[in-house]
């Protein structure tokens, strides 16, 4: 394609975006940013060094003396998310960290500089960027965006699932209460809490396949970058 492209996804938890974004990204031949991991790698160093995720001067300290420097890299088209060099990506999907990660963007400071590590890697390339403050802070001028949404019953009824077919042990009223509790965050946290952007194109996909959802984020993308193949 001739003219970069940027595109800008948001939404709750387990509405599907790092799934789809793959797909969407595999289907346009550019990069998939998932910033989700990111705060993921964050919240995996807060558990580790044995920080509470909810405690914010400490993670302050963290993020100005540079102890949990994130970066990524992509190999095979695949993002691989690294933790002070470290690669962490099979470690950043289980409850806890994701629970972690949910805590410590909340905070100002670990917020601001993941941001900057995203906007640099959008100025260098093509790139489809996904998270809570995708459109509205990382990405305000980008020509796409969509908020990907999904019912809570339908998005933890995804996750219950996800799980099980990882052989984890899950209940399901159990993994919707949690999901709330995260919605509940994200959505009133002070620092960029998630919302839609005022351009975005809101898609729920509560009643969608996942290829329905494909397809549809996939026009969408071609027609703001009027794409005719």
């Amino acid at each position: 394609m001739s003219q970069p492209i940027l595109i800008a996804v948001d939404g709750p938890v387990s509405a599907g975006k790092s799934s789809l974004c793959d797909a969407l990204a595999k289907e346009l031949d550019i990069l998939h940013l998932d910033t989700g991991a990111m705060y993921r790698a964050i919240g995996l160093y807060a558990i580790e060094s044995g920080i509470s995720p909810e405690d914010g001067d400490a993670l302050d300290r963290v993020i100005k003396e540079q102890k949990a420097v994130v970066s990524v890299e992509y190999r095979d088209g695949r993002q691989l998310t690294l933790l002070n060099g470290m690669d962490v990506t099979g470690m950043l999907r289980g409850e806890a960290v994701g629970a972690a990660a949910s805590s410590v963007s909340r905070f100002p400071s670990v917020r601001r500089y993941l941001v900057s590590v995203q906007q640099r890697l959008a100025r260098e390339k093509s790139l489809l960027i996904d998270g809570r403050d995708i459109g509205t802070v990382v990405l305000p001028d980008a020509k796409v965006k969509i908020f990907l949404t999904a019912s809570p019953e339908a998005r933890a009824l995804r996750r219950y699932t996800q799980l099980l077919s990882s052989g984890v042990r899950a209940d399901y009223q159990q993994v919707l209460t949690d999901l709330l509790a995260r919605d509940e965050q994200d959505q009133n946290r002070a620092c960029d809490p998630l919302r839609p952007a005022e351009d975005a194109v809101i898609l729920d996909t509560s009643s969608l396949s996942f290829q329905e959802s494909l397809s549809e984020m996939l026009r969408i993308v071609k027609a703001r970058y009027a794409i005719s193949a």
